[in-house]
C-alpha cells in the first residue's frame, strides 16, 4: 500500500478537540424527486487535508462534491467554509475551484490560455496575469509547453493543465472529481505521488472523489466511505482498512474473507465464534462486548493468511484444510482461492519472494490455511 506524504506528516487536527474544521457539512441532504442522493451527511474537513470521498457509482459522492462547489443546492442542511455559510454564495464567488473528470479543456486555446481562463473574472493587469500563468505552469512542470494545444499533449499533461487552471485562482479548497481515471495504471500511480507532493507544498485542502479504493488509500489523509447517500465510515486509510465498522466497508475497501457465525464464548478479549461455513469454531481477539448467541461476521484480509502444505502448531491459531481451487499469478504476488473441506472458498495473497517460474503451491495441492486470532476483526452488522 502506498502511504501519502500527507499521512506521514504527523499532523492529525481531527484528533484535537479544540481544532475547527475548515469545511463543515451539517445535515446535508439532496433529493431528486423521490430519489435521495445524499442523506443527512455530517462531515468536518480540516485545512490542509487530502480528504477522499469513496464509494460505488450512485452512492452520492459526486452530488456532495457538486454541492460544495455550488453547482447543486442542498435540499436541507448547510455547508460552511471557514465559518461562512455557502447557502447564498454563487459558485464563482466561493473560495473553491473544481477539476472535472473530463478536464474540460478548450481545444482551440493554447495551454497558457486554458490556464489563464480561470483568471477571466479577476481585475488583473496583463503583466500580473502572465506572471500567474507562468507560475502555475511551472508548478505542474509544463513551463515549456504553454504554446501547445491540448491535442498535442499526453493524457497526463492534459491532466496537469486542468490542475494548473484549477489552482491559478489560489482557492482555499480544491475539488477533484475522479482526477486520475483517464490515465493508464503506471501513469496514474506516478501522478498520485505528484499530486500528493503538490498538495503538501501548497497546503490547500483537497477533496477527491473516486470509486477507486486503492487511489483513495494512496492519496488521502482521511477517507469517507459512502453507501446509498450515507457516510458509512470516516477514518484514516489504516483505520478504514484494518478496522472496518461494517461488512459493507470491509467488503468495499480492499479484498476480504467474510465468515458468518454465532458467538459461543467471550472471555479475556478473545471471542469464539461457531461458524457453520468452516465446520468449527474461529478465535478472534476483540476488545468489544459480545454475548453468546449473538450473530456476527468475521472479516479476514487475504494477506494475513498463511498458506502451507503442513499444518501450523501455533497457539491461538485458526486453521482450515483445503485444496487449491483457483490460482492467479500477478508477478509480485499470487492470489489463491482455497476450497476448504466444508466447501467455503478462502482467498489468500502470497508474496512471491523467490525468483522462480515454478509455484511452490500449485493447482489442486492439498494445503492448510491458518491465521492468528489477532489477524481478523469481528463485525456486528
Amino acid at each position: 500500500m502506498i502511504v501519502s506524504q500527507a499521512n506521514s506528516s504527523g499532523a492529525r487536527p481531527w484528533l484535537d478537540p479544540a481544532a475547527t474544521p475548515q469545511v463543515r457539512i451539517e445535515g446535508v441532504s439532496k433529493s431528486f424527486g423521490a430519489t435521495t442522493a445524499v442523506a443527512a451527511v455530517n462531515l468536518g474537513i480540516y485545512k490542509g487535508e487530502m480528504f477522499a470521498l469513496v464509494g460505488a457509482s450512485g452512492c452520492g459522492k459526486t452530488t456532495l462534491l457538486r454541492m460544495l462547489a455550488g453547482f447543486a443546492e442542498p435540499s436541507s442542511g448547510r455547508i460552511l467554509i471557514d465559518g461562512v455559510d455557502m447557502g447564498s454564495v454563487p459558485p464563482h464567488e466561493r473560495p473553491v475551484n473544481m477539476m472535472f473528470q473530463s478536464y474540460a479543456l478548450f481545444p482551440h486555446m493554447s495551454v497558457a490560455d486554458n490556464v489563464a481562463y480561470g483568471l477571466r473574472r479577476l481585475p488583473l493587469a496583463r503583466e500580473e496575469r502572465q506572471r500567474r500563468v507562468r507560475e502555475a505552469l511551472e508548478m505542474v512542470q509544463l513551463g515549456a509547453l504553454g504554446a501547445r494545444r491540448p491535442h498535442q499533449l499526453s493524457g497526463g499533461q492534459r491532466q496537469r493543465v486542468a490542475l494548473a487552471r484549477a489552482l491559478i485562482r489560489r482557492p482555499k479548497l480544491l475539488l477533484l472529481d475522479e482526477p486520475l481515471s483517464a490515465l493508464d495504471k503506471k501513469l496514474r500511480e506516478q501522478t498520485q505521488f505528484e499530486l500528493m507532493d503538490l498538495q503538501h507544498e501548497l497546503g490547500i485542502t483537497f477533496i477527491v472523489v473516486t470509486h477507486d479504493q486503492d487511489e483513495a488509500m494512496a492519496l488521502a489523509t482521511r477517507i469517507a466511505v459512502m453507501d446509498r447517500g450515507h457516510v458509512a465510515q470516516v477514518g484514516t486509510p489504516a483505520e478504514i482498512y484494518e478496522f472496518p465498522c461494517s461488512r459493507f466497508v470491509a467488503d468495499f475497501v480492499g479484498t476480504t474473507n467474510l465468515f458468518e457465525g454465532t458467538v459461543c464464548a467471550c472471555a479475556e478479549g478473545l471471542v469464539s465464534v461457531r461458524c457453520a461455513e468452516t465446520g468449527g469454531e474461529l478465535l478472534v481477539d476483540h476488545a468489544g462486548s459480545f454475548a453468546p448467541g449473538q450473530q456476527v461476521w468475521i472479516s479476514l484480509r487475504p494477506e494475513k493468511v498463511r498458506l502451507a502444505k503442513e499444518p501450523s502448531n501455533g497457539a491461538r491459531m485458526n486453521q482450515l484444510r483445503g485444496t487449491v481451487w483457483e490460482l492467479g499469478y500477478l508477478g509480485n504476488r499470487s492470489t489463491y482461492q482455497i476450497k476448504t473441506t466444508s466447501g467455503k472458498l478462502v482467498t489468500v495473497f502470497a508474496q512471491n519472494e523467490r525468483r522462480t517460474s515454478e509455484a511452490l503451491i500449485d493447482w489442486n495441492d492439498e494445503v492448510f490455511v491458518s491465521w492468528s486470532a489477532d489477524a481478523a476483526v469481528v463485525l456486528q452488522s
